[in-house]
């Protein structure tokens, strides 16, 4: 709770910022593009579901950086996420697909795969260029709707049906994205980046006859791309 409040109180002070005049500050805007291969699992808050694995998946988006001083921008952009992650429930479950339902069994497994659409807000510090490498640091929250959402249960030989009617539509996550950015030429530059992100909200809902539970998703990102 602490790290979340650090990081919203950065996000806060960076918004202030760029409420300065314009002529008192930087104005520099940055496009970039990337792609993100990531790992993502799940966590529970009960002993009745149980993270069964990580599992691979990829994002891709844009970012979009406004300077507000030489090294400190506020950030955002739109990206799309496909990540995923796999449950053992303890107990017989019933899951709702969305035109029929199946019953998964105590100690099988389910694999949710979730489209995201999102918009991160942040706030990225730079630091000055170093040789020929300039470090950077991107923090804030990252707001996201399911677009699509897909579940295989192997005991079953189900794969890839829609699992929609069982996850939650909005969630909210906050993130740190760490990295290098290196000149190409002109305002080109290749950047490289490691980031997490820890969801606050819960990823499943808790239909009639399913058992409370908060479901949080996290991920493990791996950043190539390249700014303008």
């Amino acid at each position: 709770m602490k790290v979340r409040m650090y990081i919203i109180k950065i996000l806060f002070a960076g918004l202030l910022l760029c409420l300065i005049p314009q002529n008192s500050v930087s104005q520099e805007i940055q496009i970039g593009l990337y792609s993100e291969p990531l790992i993502s699992w799940f966590s529970s808050d009960t002993d009745n579901a149980d993270n069964d694995g990580a599992r691979p998946g990829l994002a891709f988006g844009l970012t979009y950086d406004r300077y507000f001083a030489r090294n400190y921008a506020f950030s955002s952009g739109i990206s799309i996420i496909n990540a995923s992650g796999r449950l053992n429930y303890s107990d017989t479950l019933l899951i709702r697909f969305k035109n029929s339902e199946t019953e998964l069994n105590a100690g099988d497994n389910i694999t949710y795969r979730i489209q995201y659409l999102s918009i991160p807000l942040g706030i990225k510090l730079k630091t000055n260029q170093i040789g020929y490498i300039t470090f950077f640091a991107n923090t804030g929250i990252n707001p996201k709707i399911v677009i699509g959402g897909k579940g295989d249960i192997p005991s079953q030989g189900i794969k890839k049906v829609n699992v929609t009617e069982e996850l939650r539509l909005f969630n909210l996550g906050y993130y740190i994205t760490v990295g290098t950015e290196y000149p190409l030429g002109g305002r080109t530059a290749a950047v490289v980046g490691i980031g997490y992100e820890d969801n606050f909200m819960d990823v499943t809902k808790d239909n009639s006859g399913q058992p409370e539970d908060k479901i949080n998703h996290h991920f493990l990102r791996f950043r190539i791309g390249l700014n303008f």
